[in-house]
C-alpha cells in the first residue's frame, strides 16, 4: 500500500493529519506539484486527474480524493472514530465536514485559484483543458469566507469542537481549510474570537504537524 503525497498541499495534510490521530503508519511517495511531477506519465497513471492524494492498494486499486482514503481507513481501524460513533455523531460530522468542504474550502480554492496570475490557465485543479482566471469567482470565494468565519464562530462559541465535545474528521477538515486560506490572503480569526481559540487548540495538536 503506498500512499502518493505532498508536503504542502492541503489535501494531502488532512489524510496526514487523519492518520497521526489514528496512530496509522502507510508508506508515502512524495509527489512534486511546484515541478509539474503530477502531470507527468509515471504520476498519471496512478491518477489520471493528476491530483493528491492517491492511495494505490496492494491490489493495484487506487483510491483518490482525500475523504474517500480516510473513510477507508476508518472502516478499517475504527477506534478512536473520527467520523462518529453513534447514528447522531456521525450525521453532525457528515453534515459539518460537507458545509466546511462546500463554503469554506471551495471559497478559499476560489480565492487562490482566480486572483494570482501565476494560476492562469489552472482555474481548477488537476488535468483539465486550460481554464482561464476568472476575478468574479475570487470576489465571490471572499464573500463565501466571511460568511462562513462567522457562522463557524457562532457554532464555536457553544461547541468545544465543530461537531460536539470530541475533536473529528469535521475538526481535521476546518483546520486544513483556515491554513490553507492564508495562502488566499483570507481573513484568519480574530485574536479573543472562539474560532482562534479553537483553532490554537486543533494546531497543538501533535497531529496537526504531520
Amino acid at each position: 500500500m503506498k500512499l502518493y503525497d505532498s508536503p504542502w498541499a492541503p489535501s494531502p495534510r488532512r489524510v496526514r493529519i487523519y492518520l497521526a490521530e489514528k496512530a496509522i503508519e502507510v508508506d508515502r511517495v512524495t509527489v512534486d506539484l511546484r515541478q509539474g511531477e503530477h502531470f507527468q506519465e509515471a504520476y498519471l497513471r496512478v491518477n489520471p486527474r493528476g491530483v493528491v492524494p492517491a492511495l494505490e492498494l496492494d491490489s493495484g486499486e487506487v483510491i483518490c480524493e482525500s475523504a474517500a482514503i480516510c473513510r477507508y481507513f476508518e472502516a478499517l481501524h475504527p477506534e478512536p472514530a473520527l467520523f462518529g460513533a453513534s447514528p447522531l455523531e456521525i450525521a453532525r460530522i457528515e453534515s459539518w465536514t460537507r458545509r466546511i468542504e462546500s463554503d469554506g474550502y471551495a471559497a478559499a480554492v476560489y480565492v487562490f485559484r482566480n486572483s494570482r496570475p501565476v494560476m492562469e490557465g489552472r482555474g481548477v485543479p488537476g488535468q483539465w483543458p486550460p481554464i482561464p482566471l476568472i476575478p468574479e469567482l475570487a470576489t465571490r470565494g471572499a464573500i463565501m469566507w466571511s460568511a462562513f468565519i462567522q457562522g463557524l464562530e457562532a457554532r464555536l462559541g457553544e461547541s468545544e469542537w465543530i461537531a460536539g465535545d470530541a475533536y473529528s474528521f469535521a475538526d481535521i477538515s476546518a483546520l486544513v481549510t483556515i491554513d490553507f486560506a492564508k495562502a488566499a490572503k483570507l481573513p484568519q480569526p480574530a485574536p479573543e474570537s472562539a474560532l482562534a481559540r479553537w483553532h490554537a487548540a486543533a494546531s497543538a495538536r501533535p497531529s496537526a504537524s504531520a
